[in-house]
């Protein structure tokens, strides 16, 4: 009987990894009250391009590679993360997907990881995929820009039913670099949770890579927000191996899987969440999507391609001084 996967104890190899050497990785270790393990990657230490890669490894549930290069944008050479896993699934879906909205004591933050898994946030996505984890210690990646207070511990402690003493927190605020890298390398993803929003069966995805720069980071929230999200709906490129026994059902849904779909397709992210009231929900859903998706179908050989890389954009992301502009 094949042993039943779990996102938390893949991951936590690699939290372990990144604790027992905070110095090399540019992160701060300390303990809450409660006794949960925080992991400041940027709050109030600077943080790392190593740190984002191996945050986006553990967001992934540790089922994935990740690796840092390089992309050159009209002959500008900027930082570059790439992805890849083959349980797409439980990977994407079932663990790094930002699925976890945390707001209580004057706290927010976007909640993703393998804790999700455990807490079944949100119980929809679980549903539809078919998988709960199993574990006694949990790990949960926030973006945000403050270290979460006690009561915050104690409920995502509750949520996921584990001790606070077994329960590691990893706090990425938007505006650093590892934060940077941690959104970029969601470029697969976001290319396989708008898929399945259109109705396509995610367990037909057999391997997702995904590509993206990685843009110069920013102080300011809503233009580090900005940017982040440029790298993914203008630069992103996402490959999918897919068993599919119907190329039609590809050729209909690929090109409404990519950011080029949404009317608001040619703007910077950063003035199109400053006019949503920098509300997520209040965007256009169909903006989340890579610059280009990639299918390959294994069952006929058919290949699939829509969106490309918009480098004007990426331009305009990492060099206008006012996005409003």
């Amino acid at each position: 009987m094949e042993e039943k996967i779990s996102v938390n104890k893949e991951a936590l190899r690699l939290v372990k990894n990144l604790c027992s050497q905070p110095w090399k990785y540019g992160v701060r270790i300390s303990k809450t009250n409660s006794g949960a393990t925080l992991i400041d990657a940027g709050v109030k230490i600077p943080g790392s391009y190593i740190a984002g890669k191996i945050i986006t490894e553990i967001c992934m549930g540790g089922l994935g590679e990740v690796s840092l290069s390089y992309m050159c944008i009209k002959n500008i050479y900027l930082p570059a993360v790439s992805t890849y896993t083959n349980y797409p699934v439980i990977s994407a879906l079932g663990s790094q997907l930002a699925g976890w909205y945390i707001e209580t004591d004057n706290y927010v933050a976007i909640g993703s990881g393998p804790a999700r898994a455990l807490a079944l946030k949100p119980q929809s996505i679980y549903k539809k995929i078919g998988y709960a984890d199993e574990s006694n210690e949990a790990v949960i990646v926030l973006e945000t820009s403050r270290s979460p207070p006690e009561g915050v511990v104690s409920l995502i402690s509750k949520e996921c039913g584990v001790s606070p003493r077994n329960l590691f927190i990893i706090v990425v605020p938007t505006s650093s670099v590892a934060g940077f890298v941690q959104i970029a390398g969601r470029t697969a993803e976001t290319g396989i949770y708008r898929l399945m929003e259109l109705g396509f069966d995610p367990g037909m995805i057999k391997d997702a890579w995904g590509c993206a720069p990685v843009l110069p980071p920013h102080p300011d929230y809503a233009e580090s927000m900005g940017r982040s999200n440029d790298a993914i709906l203008y630069g992103g490129s996402a490959f999918y191996n897919v068993v599919c026994e119907d190329d039609e059902v590809l050729e209909e849904i690929t090109p409404k899987a990519v950011s080029s779909s949404s009317k608001d397709y040619g703007r910077l992210f950063s003035q199109i969440f400053k006019e949503a009231g920098m509300n997520f929900y209040r965007v256009d859903p169909k903006i989340f999507a890579p610059a280009q998706i990639v299918i390959n179908n294994l069952r006929t050989g058919k290949v699939f391609i829509s969106g490309e890389v918009n480098q004007k954009m990426l331009i305009r992301s990492i060099m206008s001084r006012d996005s409003t502009s």
